[in-house]
């Protein structure tokens, strides 16, 4: 059986009395879409950023493809592979969609100056952006100012920038957030086939996304994963279904 890209043991993380992650067991395999799900105040952002490396554990153990991270910053582990998109937007709103993953594929090249030739005519910068921004379904919006583009298209340019750098695995926090249902539609295709490039630990809400495209599903409340298993196995278990789905699912 193949190593998992992702491997996370009794990670756990308080803030004074209040225990947002409690001993969470979580993994991911290449080529799969584990799915994260849980109520709000489960603890599932504060678990993503245990991973990503905004926020330093209280106890437990993060592998990264074999490596322990737990001592590396969040650069550090983007720079190892660790893709990461936001609930909240961090693009560079000022700037285009080509500007954003051209600074993404400057800083894999290793320059961060360029003297000798005007970046925004660089094509050694141009190319590979234009690649990516093609492969998310972009590349006509390039020039456009990321202020202009809408939730979804940032979204897109959020897993482009995360393309550019090279990631070995994605951390996807509410991709579908603020979408309408084309767009939700479009998004769940695009992460349906983003899995062959690697694999996605996935925080999401729409259910409906979820069970299309998720190999495992994993439910967190109160900062404990209480179940984990296929999307059959999830909605046929009563324990899930009080604590989170509902009789409606």
């Amino acid at each position: 059986m193949a190593e998992p890209i992702i491997d996370i043991r009794n990670l756990s993380k308080s803030f004074g009395a209040l225990k947002a992650t409690q001993d969470v067991d979580l993994d991911l395999y290449p080529g799969e879409i584990h799915a994260l799900i849980g109520p709000n105040g489960a603890g599932k952002s504060t678990l993503i950023n245990q991973i990503a490396g905004t926020l330093r554990s209280d106890a437990g153990t993060i592998r990264f493809m074999g490596q322990v991270i737990n001592d590396l910053k969040m650069p550090e582990r983007a720079r190892l592979g660790l893709g990461r998109s936001f609930q909240i937007s961090s693009l560079a709103a000022e700037f285009s969609a080509l500007r954003n993953v051209m600074l993404a594929v400057q800083s894999v090249q290793g320059s961060s100056v360029r003297f000798f030739k005007p970046v925004m005519r660089d094509a050694s910068l141009i190319d590979p952006a234009m690649a990516v921004l093609e492969r998310v379904g972009l590349a006509e919006r390039a020039r456009i100012p990321v202020a202009e583009l809408s939730h979804g298209e940032r979204r897109q340019l959020e897993i482009a920038i995360a393309l550019a750098l090279g990631s070995k695995a994605f951390l996807l926090d509410e991709p579908m957030a603020g979408m309408g249902p084309e767009g939700s539609k479009k998004l769940t295709a695009f992460l349906d086939d983003l899995r062959k490039e690697a694999p996605i630990l996935l925080i999401e809400h729409d259910m409906d996304a979820v069970f299309a495209l998720a190999d495992r599903v994993s439910v967190l409340v109160y900062g404990k994963i209480i179940a984990s298993g296929t999307v059959d196995e999830i909605r046929g278990d009563p324990e899930v279904r009080r604590a989170y789905l509902g009789d409606e699912q």
